[in-house]
């Protein structure tokens, strides 16, 4: 076996882990190793988020200032014991696509080998009895800062948003490089109803603030404005998953806040308050746990039967 290639065994599965030591980091010199470590460690939070989503990896090969790529289609090589989930293309004109199902610790840890730093996943699951794909788990209201504006500026939306829906039924998270997610579960709702709720959320925070917020893609409106993105309710859509790390020149991380957290951002004008490393991750779950676990509390685990290879 190559030097630079290492067998381990991890919760029963075998692995074999490659090029531990090459920076992917290159501004702080953190290493392959590192992120295999950080996943390994946050695994117990993170999996139930991705548990029956079709996953999309974006690997970073050379690090994050070389080539990046998305995976949709689980690779030829990936291990008989990862499962694999069979999506349907839109149109059904063409072939489905067969994504990789990140159920479990190792196939996470897989996963990292290959340099997917990011991992994207959809807002449904695969569950027993319902259709691929399913109807939605969640909606989401993406907060994108535009020029000019910053995360304390998407802490100020987030708070209007909480105002008008319910505060507590909404979860926040970082977009772990320059904005904030808010999810909110729902249930009993079409893909059709849960967009058009979203987008009229949209236009009506950006009616009552309309030098603050937008609720259109259109670049040349963002300027001093955070755009509420809205279209993520889609059930071809995907955004980054809780505790994913970014592909930014430090490794920050998608990383849950409470609300008191985005109370003193939107207060005391500092983007720096929501900005999170591995490191600190890591300690914020040994002290607070996973601030998003009521959002999978009450979903029902039981999968639909999907291809494995």
């Amino acid at each position: 076996m190559s030097p630079e290639r290492v067998l381990t065994e991890v919760d029963g599965r075998e692995l074999s882990l490659s090029n531990l030591d090459k920076v992917l980091y290159p501004d702080t010199g953190f290493a392959k190793s590192q992120v295999i470590d950080y996943y390994a460690r946050v695994a117990e939070v993170m999996v139930p988020h991705l548990l029956h989503r079709p996953t999309t990896f974006r690997r970073y090969p050379n690090g994050v200032e070389g080539m990046s790529f998305y995976e949709k289609h689980a690779p030829d090589h990936q291990p008989e014991w990862i499962k694999r989930i069979e999506v349907p293309s839109k149109s059904g004109e063409h072939d489905p696509i067969i994504y990789t199902a990140v159920g479990d610790r190792p196939t996470l840890l897989w996963a990292a080998n290959l340099a997917a730093l990011e991992f994207h996943v959809p807002l449904w699951h695969v569950a027993k009895g319902k259709a691929i794909p399913a109807p939605p788990d969640y909606m989401v209201f993406d907060l994108d800062p535009g020029p000019g504006t910053s995360i304390v500026e998407c802490c100020r939306v987030a708070q209007w948003l909480g105002a008008r829906l319910d505060r507590d039924a909404l979860f926040a998270k970082t977009s772990g490089s320059k904005g904030l997610q808010l999810y909110t579960r729902v249930q009993r709702t079409s893909w059709e109803q849960l967009g058009d709720r979203a987008h009229q959320v949209a236009k009506d925070i950006e009616r009552e603030h309309p030098h603050e917020v937008v609720s259109t893609m259109k670049k040349t409106l963002r300027q001093g404005k955070v755009l509420i993105d809205w279209s993520q309710n889609n059930p071809s859509k995907t955004t980054v998953a809780v505790y994913s790390l970014r592909a930014r020149s430090e490794p920050t991380v998608s990383t849950p806040v409470s609300w008191s957290e985005v109370d003193k951002c939107a207060k005391s004008a500092n983007p720096d308050r929501l900005r999170f490393e591995a490191k600190d991750v890591l300690r914020r779950i040994e002290k607070l746990g996973d601030l998003m676990a009521p959002l999978i509390a009450t979903r029902s685990r039981a999968p639909r039967k999907s291809s494995a290879s």
